[in-house]
């Protein structure tokens, strides 16, 4: 639409799209993917650090990329969307989603040492925890069934997530019994190695297992000794659940967790009775003010809006403007910016201070908190 004004507007005026809500949700998609991109390559090091075989590892990964995508089909067949709950659900059940197929390699290199053919070894190991991670895979999604209890908002907001990990989960099992068996089948030597390759690395390898064993040792000695003393044992325990519970009252209660979209409203209301030409003077020393303390590299726009809008506007336009008294002031920051919360605090400080006649107060600004039922969250001067 803009290239289009722009080619019928009069030469030397400047169109640009301020306040753009998409910004924010493209940014929030991207982390989530990027997070996910993030956890797959650090599960992917963590398996080859504790397995030593790059074959194994390429044996175990290869699961999660097969289940995220048969998640999005079965996603899709419940009618469902990629959002942000439901990459959020993937990006969660990443690191779970090797759980089975790490299990599943294990107990066959687990077998494989033991002097057993190579297919022996993979028949005998699946069939050894077949039920076990069934019954552990079974056990994750059962966390999610009292989603399908909710009602209302959550609902909406959690059983996306809830699905995408059930899917993901069920589908790495599925994987774990049948693709990674096969996998080991053709990628695994038919003689079992515990060198771990030559050089550097093997150095490396054998150098983690024997600190590793060193720590699992100590740790084994210790909760020897913990549970040999009973009633410590269960005494520390009491205190550490009560202690617990004391963070209950102390990390407080909120609808949906404070999202920093560097976006703020305020709205400015002079006393009654006050001209519009004086209620444009009064914002802008208010957005003076607001320049002082925002850096101007980073703030990219002030938009003022006074008075009441045209009555068309007013199905689009969500604001508390009664009169020529009220106005909206939105401003946005750059993506490179100090928390808008901060800003914010200073903001309500100095206004209160030096506008102590006007009532100034601040609004949801952003795509998330205007739609959580919050309309006036702060004031800057007593009402």
């Amino acid at each position: 639409m803009i290239p289009d004004i722009m080619a019928t507007a009069p030469r030397g005026l400047r169109v640009a799209l301020s306040f753009d809500q998409s910004q924010f949700v493209r940014a929030a998609l991207r982390d989530v993917v990027q997070e996910a991109g993030t956890a797959a390559i650090l599960v992917a090091l963590m398996v080859l650090v504790f397995l030593g075989s790059a074959r194994s590892m390429l044996i175990v990964i290869i699961s999660i990329p097969l289940s995220i995508l048969t998640a999005f089909v079965a996603l899709y067949l419940c009618g469902q969307t990629i959002n942000t709950m439901t990459l959020g659900g993937l990006a969660l059940a990443v690191g779970m989603l090797v759980d089975d197929a790490t299990v599943e390699v294990e107990n066959i290199h687990r077998n494989h040492a033991m002097g057993k053919p190579l297919l022996v070894a993979i028949l005998d190991g699946a069939s050894q925890i077949a039920m076990p991670t069934f019954v552990g895979t079974l056990a994750i999604c059962i966390v999610f069934f009292p989603v399908v209890l909710l009602s209302g908002v959550a609902k909406f907001l959690f059983t996306p997530l809830a699905l995408a990990v059930v899917f993901a989960m069920l589908t790495s099992y599925l994987l774990s019994r049948t693709l990674v068996t096969t996998m080991a089948r053709y990628l695994l030597p038919e003689r079992h190695d515990e060198r771990h390759g030559d050089g550097a690395w093997r150095r490396f390898i054998a150098a983690f297992d024997a600190g590793f064993e060193a720590v699992r040792e100590r740790y084994r000695t210790a909760l020897g000794l913990f549970i040999a003393r009973r009633r410590f044992a269960l005494g520390a325990v009491a205190i550490a659940i009560a202690v617990s519970s004391l963070l209950l009252f102390i990390v407080g209660e909120d609808f949906f967790p404070a999202v920093d979209a560097g976006m703020m409203r305020l709205h400015v209301r002079a006393p009654t009775g006050t001209r519009i030409e004086r209620t444009e003077r009064i914002v802008d020393d208010v957005e003076r003010a607001i320049r002082g303390i925002i850096p101007a590299d980073e703030l990219a726009a002030i938009s003022d809006n006074v008075g009441i809008p045209v009555s068309y506007n007013l199905a689009f336009y969500q604001t508390d403007s009664i009169g020529p008294q009220d106005a909206d002031v939105l401003v946005q920051l750059q993506p490179q910016h100090h928390p808008t919360a901060q800003y914010q605090q200073a903001i309500r400080t100095e206004l209160a201070r030096d506008f102590p006649d006007t009532r100034i107060y601040f609004q949801a600004a952003d795509i998330v908190r205007s739609r959580r039922g919050s309309r006036t969250a702060w004031r800057a001067s007593p009402a």
